[in-house]
């Protein structure tokens, strides 16, 4: 067993430790993915789409007419037609001519005249061009692709999309308990934050075995989980300085003090506690503004309440605040510390940066929703 890990004498801002990590960090290339791979990703540029329908669309079934020529019908003094007019069924493009659809009751065929009982009105029972799509662009670049979104695409015809999705390689360090649930929590934020993740494990947690899991692999980001405090077996940091070079370990920020941050090669790299709360707390605090930037990510908007009590916090310390919306304000549930059932209960949380004491009860205050 190697030297224990230490943290330093003092801990380095939150601000100086994200500015090391993103220094020099660039967008990834696009890459074409098929619409159902490209869900969750970061658009590059959209096409063009064309308008949808491409014509009037019948959205009924029913006998298509122009409304201007069926004024006056009713039951009472029915109108009638010199020639039949043309049954259409939904999807069915408009004939030449007509601009309405009746349904089949409103037209009676009995008789050797067809007649019509019924008004219309120009545009009943269709679909105008472009009435589902309009010609044109549907996002701006920098945006997120929703299911919505794909759906759009789908009627409009396209079949894949370009997009930035990063590659994120991450290694889990297994725990002592034997137990991988913060890797699997992890993973699924990496996911539903656009990432395509590469994930592996340590065979064990000496630093020899850690530091052979590093490889970037050619990936955009790397990230471990555990290993990164001071306790007789961690080693994540000891095997970064291995494999490259730390710039930081030791973060005011809580939870998520023993996060690290470094390099190997070109690759930047991550190394995250191995408990839920502070992993959860060093990931949105740090892995997340590296995963907007490589994927090119417009700045994300927050959401902005009054607070419904005070959250008092400690100076020189980045401290995660978690919150529940209360009517229209934010109740804050934990400052500092979240415990796994406050994590579920929140709807948002939000950075109070090291140089704040707090915010009064009534303070507008910004934050992130945990629930889109």
């Amino acid at each position: 067993m190697g030297p224990t890990q230490r943290l330093p004498a003092s801990l380095t801002p939150l601000e100086m430790a994200l500015a090391g990590l993103l220094h020099d960090l660039v967008a990834a290339a696009p890459v074409e993915l098929p619409l159902a791979e490209a869900l969750g990703c970061i658009t590059v540029d959209m096409p063009a789409l064309a308008a949808s329908p491409p014509c009037d669309i019948a959205i009924a079934d029913g006998w298509a007419l122009r409304a201007r020529d069926l004024v006056g019908a009713s039951s009472y003094t029915p109108l009638l037609l010199a020639k039949p007019p043309i049954w259409v069924e939904a999807g069915d493009a408009m004939p030449e001519g007509c601009d309405c659809v009746i349904d089949s009751d409103a037209i009676d065929l009995s008789g050797p005249m067809v007649q019509v009982l019924a008004e219309a009105i120009p545009g009943q029972g269709i679909r105008r061009i472009g009435g589902d799509i309009a010609a044109g662009n549907l996002a701006a670049a920098g945006r997120r692709i929703r299911p919505l979104d794909v759906l759009v695409m789908r009627t409009a015809g396209l079949k894949a999309l370009t997009v930035r999705r990063p590659r994120l390689r991450i290694v889990n360090i297994p725990a002592t308990s034997g137990q991988a649930m913060t890797a699997e929590l992890i993973v699924a934020n990496a996911r539903a934050a656009g990432a395509e993740v590469i994930f592996t494990e340590a065979s064990s947690r000496d630093a020899s075995s850690v530091a052979k899991a590093l490889g970037p692999d050619g990936c955009d980001l790397l990230i471990t989980i555990g290993g990164s405090g001071v306790g007789r077996s961690d080693a994540a940091v000891a095997a970064l300085a291995e494999r490259g070079e730390v710039i930081v370990h030791g973060i005011a920020l809580q939870p998520g003090r023993t996060s690290a941050i470094g390099r190997i090669g070109k690759t930047p790299v991550i190394a995250l506690p191995g408990a839920p709360d502070q992993a959860l707390a060093a990931w949105w605090a740090l892995a997340l503004p590296a995963l907007d930037r490589l994927s090119g990510r417009l700045p994300r908007q927050p959401v902005t309440r009054p607070l419904a009590r005070k959250i008092a916090s400690t100076v020189g310390i980045a401290e995660i605040v978690l919150l529940e919306i209360d009517g229209d304000a934010w109740m804050p549930l934990a400052a500092g510390e979240m415990p796994i059932e406050t994590i579920a209960r929140a709807d948002a949380w939000r950075v109070i940066r090291g140089g704040s004491e707090g915010y009064a009860a009534g303070t507008l205050v910004d934050a992130y929703l945990l629930r889109e």
